[in-house]
């Protein structure tokens, strides 16, 4: 048996299953007065359960106790986990510790049996399959003998204002708007700067005007690899040290900026900060984003946002995110995307982690600037990387990229893209979320669309805007 991905027969043997039989179904039902039939109200389906008969052999008592405590430690779970028996290799079961009994135990020839509770989910379910497609019209088929949960990602070959996905004629999916034939679709992003450290030389060297100088010396040299900018040399320094470049563009009010950070740190000891500050026309500091760990004693990933210049720890001195967001015992490689929006006087900071295809964790803030204090227009941004005095350094401390928008305002008679190419959206019918580029964008979902299933047998889904996008679908066939 399969464990939570864990081979069980390393520990124990399985001496008989149950509860994988047949479907179970509990009826509500009433009698109408002067009837011999009852009538079913309700149909429900009871809790399902696994029985797992087993026997822990060992050479002595001592072994005995020592197999016994490590398959308590692996079986004891707080979520449904994966579960995959000998006799049906191609089908997964999930279910969650309910709890075990002990029916004998010969310690003194190193015997022990009992039966472990699993409750489980109703369904068992087959491999993952994957189909993918660039027509906007496909069949899907479902063979299993329950409905199945699909997770659909399109991946953008066009500007769009939306993406639809319909099943038959009824059900769909939407995120975003589809513009009226007399609204106008306009472009209310429009990108003025990007950096992938393909041009980074054309940066120039920051004044500590520029950046958080309590935080950071700068010394070093700015540079890049084929994946983005990093720190050549960090120079040297008591403190934060490093390199930090800015960039001026063209002064802009209400703007976006957005970048990614690649981490790869495998000491705890590793001591680093990275980020990037903005600031408008005249050097006045409109805020500041990043991450940093600075512990020895933990891997730690601490998010940073602020608005305005620093004026010491705090909330009440412009600090949204900080020491009191941290994550300790992190992994050793992270992503993470991080993003700031100033429209009006609202600031908008939004940082989460990236695993695989989404934001596996998330910090957002709102500041609203009510006295107007930050409202220059943005001309400067400021990339920054340091290192602490002689701490360990990372094997990887990479800003992947760094862009630059411009926001407008669509009027009434407008409808603004939100997809752009390249954009990934993703319909997840498993988890009922909707996420664009891996961020959860339920608020985008419009009011009639549905986390449709794919019923048994064929199933014809359609894709619109036509010529948008590129499909892949996903999906697990289930069995009851």
């Amino acid at each position: 048996m399969l464990y939570n991905n864990i081979d069980m027969s390393d520990y124990m043997r399985i001496i008989d299953v149950r509860g994988r039989g047949l479907t179970e179904q509990e009826l509500t039902t009433v009698r109408v007065l002067g009837s011999d039939e009852d009538y079913v109200t309700y149909r429900t389906k009871p809790p399902r359960h696994l029985e797992i008969d087993y026997e822990i052999r060992a050479k002595n008592k001592e072994e005995l106790r020592k197999k016994i405590d490590a398959v308590s430690a692996i079986i004891e779970t707080t979520e449904k986990v994966p579960i995959i028996f000998p006799d049906e290799p191609d089908m997964t079961y999930y279910g969650e510790y309910a709890g075990a009994e002990q029916s004998v135990e010969y310690h003194h020839v190193g015997i022990h049996r009992g039966t472990i509770y699993i409750l489980r989910d109703p369904y068992k379910y087959g491999p993952e399959k994957t189909v993918e497609t660039t027509s906007d019209t496909f069949n899907i088929e479902n063979a299993g003998t329950a409905e199945a949960e699909p997770i659909i990602e399109l991946t953008a070959t066009q500007k769009a204002t939306f993406a639809m996905v319909t099943l038959g004629d009824e059900q769909y999916n939407l995120l975003g708007e589809p513009a009226d034939d007399d609204v106008q679709i306009v472009d209310s992003r429009t990108s003025v700067l990007y950096e992938d450290g393909s041009t980074i030389g054309d940066w120039q060297v920051a004044t500590s005007q520029m950046i958080d100088e309590h935080h950071i010396e700068i010394a070093g040299e700015m540079g890049a690899d084929v994946s983005g900018i990093r720190a050549i040399d960090y120079g040297a320094g008591d403190g934060i040290h490093g390199p930090a470049v800015f960039k001026e563009i063209d002064p802009i009010q209400d703007f976006e900026i957005e970048a990614t950070f690649d981490i790869n740190s495998t000491r705890v000891s590793d001591s680093w900060r990275m980020g990037i500050n903005f600031l408008d026309e005249n050097l006045n500091m409109l805020g500041h984003i990043g991450l940093k760990d600075n512990s020895v004693y933990y891997q730690r990933r601490t998010p940073l946002a602020r608005f305005g210049e620093w004026r010491g720890s705090g909330r009440q001195n412009g600090n949204l995110l900080g020491d009191a967001n941290k994550i300790d015992n992190s992994r050793n490689l992270t992503l993470f995307y991080l993003r700031v929006k100033r429209v009006g006087n609202t600031f908008d900071f939004y940082i989460a982690e990236w695993r695989g295809a989404k934001h596996e964790r998330s910090w957002h803030e709102v500041y609203r600037d009510v006295n107007n204090e930050y409202m220059g227009r943005l001309k400067y941004i400021t990339l920054y990387i340091g290192n602490y005095a002689d701490r360990y350094l990372p094997s990887r401390l990479r800003i992947n990229s760094v862009e630059v928008f411009e926001l407008t305002k669509a009027t009434v008679d407008q409808t603004p893209y939100i997809i752009y190419p390249g954009d990934i959206v993703e319909f997840d019918h498993v988890t009922k979320d909707i996420r664009l580029n891996g961020e959860s964008r339920k608020d985008l979902k419009n009011f009639g669309g549905s986390f449709f299933t794919l019923k048994k047998g064929i199933n014809t889904l359609t894709v619109t805007p036509e010529n948008t996008f590129n499909t892949k679908i996903t999906y697990r066939e289930r069995y009851k």
